[in-house]
């Protein structure tokens, strides 16, 4: 009998559980119920942002899906309540090596882009806002992304108005032997962070603000075809919002840092996915 095609859901599937694997043990404690495991919990976590939805319409939708469970190892479904404090328990530090592993899938050229975007903090409509005359503050999150591949290298989430130039050098000290070339606009024009980019032997191609005709004949002399790649940093914030939504559920700050670290690892999990079929190696 001739095999099923695999879905793009249960090829997300295998590799997000192949990362899992690599990144954490199997259980967080020898003392634990060992009925779950946190490769698991950390795979339908992925499974729950990709799909946009909540633990109960997850768990809702795998009662159909016998392959996807299959390759989980799940017998059984565990509860809304389980996976929220599985959610709860893993800590940034864990979903932060994630993302690293997860961009190692992909062929990355050391040109990376660096770009903010708004995420909001409630998924209340903009009319109800607007006419309720509600103010609901927004997360602001940095993104390290690879221009060749739109891999998400790194992140930096805030609840505060920081300026961009004072967000840069944190990425650039974390993640020095991932950047050759440094891209920005404007907004990180500083010449801290073209000193800092320097020291670590990364070349910045940083925009400047024209205050002087000197300022306007530096950007006229900026390589543009290279400096045009910036642009993909602003793609993959506004894929990011149109695929996995441009709000977070969680209440809690801590928790919303961590969703938006999830948002990142399913998109480069899907680029993987979407590099190795234009390769051919995909069934």
């Amino acid at each position: 009998m001739k095999a099923l095609p695999k879905s793009q859901i249960l090829r997300f599937t295998e590799k997000a559980i192949h990362l899992a694997r690599r990144a954490v043990s199997r259980y967080s404690s020898k003392f634990s119920k060992h009925r779950y495991t946190l490769p698991q919990h950390v795979v339908l976590l992925c499974l729950k942002v990709r799909k946009n939805t909540t633990y109960r319409g997850l768990l809702d939708e795998l009662i159909e899906m016998p392959r996807i469970r299959r390759v989980l190892g799940l017998a059984e479904l565990p509860t809304p309540s389980t996976l929220c404090k599985a959610f709860n328990r893993l800590d940034m530090a864990v979903w932060r090596i994630i993302l690293t592993l997860s961009a190692t899938l992909l062929p990355t050229s050391g040109v990376v882009g660096v770009d903010a975007s708004g995420f909001d903090r409630s998924h209340a409509s903009k009319h109800y806002t607007k006419r309720a005359e509600l103010t609901i503050q927004q997360l602001k999150m940095t993104l390290l992304v690879d221009a060749k591949v739109n891999a998400i290298l790194d992140l930096h989430v805030t609840t505060t108005r920081k300026h961009d130039s004072q967000i840069a050098p944190s990425l650039i000290k974390r993640n020095p032997e991932n950047i050759d070339i440094l891209l920005g606009d404007k907004g990180y024009d500083d010449q801290k962070i073209r000193r800092l980019a320097r020291q670590h032997e990364v070349r910045p191609l940083i925009k400047h603000r024209e205050f002087t005709p000197l300022h306007r004949a530096w950007n006229a002399r900026l390589d543009t075809n290279l400096y045009g790649q910036r642009s993909q940093s602003e793609t993959v914030n506004s894929t990011l919002k149109r695929k996995y939504g441009a709000f977070v559920r969680s209440r809690r700050w801590w928790k919303q840092f961590r969703e938006l670290v999830i948002k990142c690892i399913v998109h480069n999990l899907e680029r993987s996915l979407a590099t190795s079929h234009e390769r051919g190696e995909c069934p």
